[in-house]
């Protein structure tokens, strides 16, 4: 699968959506779509997350000619993972936070090979908050949101015993091994085990339902 390309100066004039023109609660169907082969869900991918793209771009301040390299790479990447990505509803995080990489290594290129004391040349990269960090951030914060939700829930289906020794171990300040003994009646020397073998279940749950 080949990525579509632009003018040298079409993306200038595209407006930048979160998602470009596509909704993103399609997006996650239009990657799978893709996955299976679906040429017309490639290019609706494509087509409407390239303004996104170029965003990323424009916010580096690369040249033209390494613009549009970045782009090329960006969407070969997006093709080579298309079938491994874990959430395809973040497809537009995912070519965001690839886009962001290439920039940042050309530009790592460009200051090994220019001697200048210009600051200007050698911070490149924009310093305001791009349209696309923005997404990023909201995307990762609605993940550990969600992560934190899932641990809760893993949490609750534990054993009496773990719960009431993991909540005693999470107060702040934390309490002494002598004051947890006295508090819930365990033996000081079987504390550090239990804890050990309590959160190993936990784990063992997160690990059970992807939510690690």
């Amino acid at each position: 699968m080949r990525a579509g390309t632009l003018h040298s100066t079409a993306y200038d004039d595209v407006p930048y959506t979160r998602g470009g023109a596509v909704d993103r609660t399609e997006v996650g169907a239009l990657v799978r779509s893709a996955v299976d082969g679906d040429a017309a869900a490639w290019k609706a991918l494509v087509e409407g997350l390239s303004p996104l793209v170029w965003s990323v771009v424009r916010a580096h301040r690369l040249s033209d000619a390494d613009a549009h390299e970045v782009f090329s790479t960006v969407w070969f990447r997006f093709a080579q993972h298309l079938g491994r990505l874990r959430e395809p509803d973040k497809a537009g995080s995912w070519l965001a936070s690839t886009a962001r990489h290439e920039c940042l290594k050309v530009l790592r290129g460009l200051t090994r090979l220019t001697l200048t004391d210009d600051p200007q040349v050698l911070d490149r990269a924009s310093e305001e908050r791009t349209p696309e960090q923005s997404l990023i951030d909201s995307e990762e914060q609605a993940l550990q949101a969600e992560r934190i939700r899932r641990l809760w829930q893993e949490f609750e289906a534990l054993g009496e015993r773990c719960r009431q020794l993991l909540r005693v171990l999470m107060a702040s300040p934390p309490p002494s091994y002598l004051e947890v003994s006295s508090a819930l009646g365990i033996a000081v020397g079987s504390i550090g085990p239990l804890r050990q073998r309590c959160l190993r279940r936990l784990r063992a749950r997160m690990d059970a339902r992807g939510a690690a």
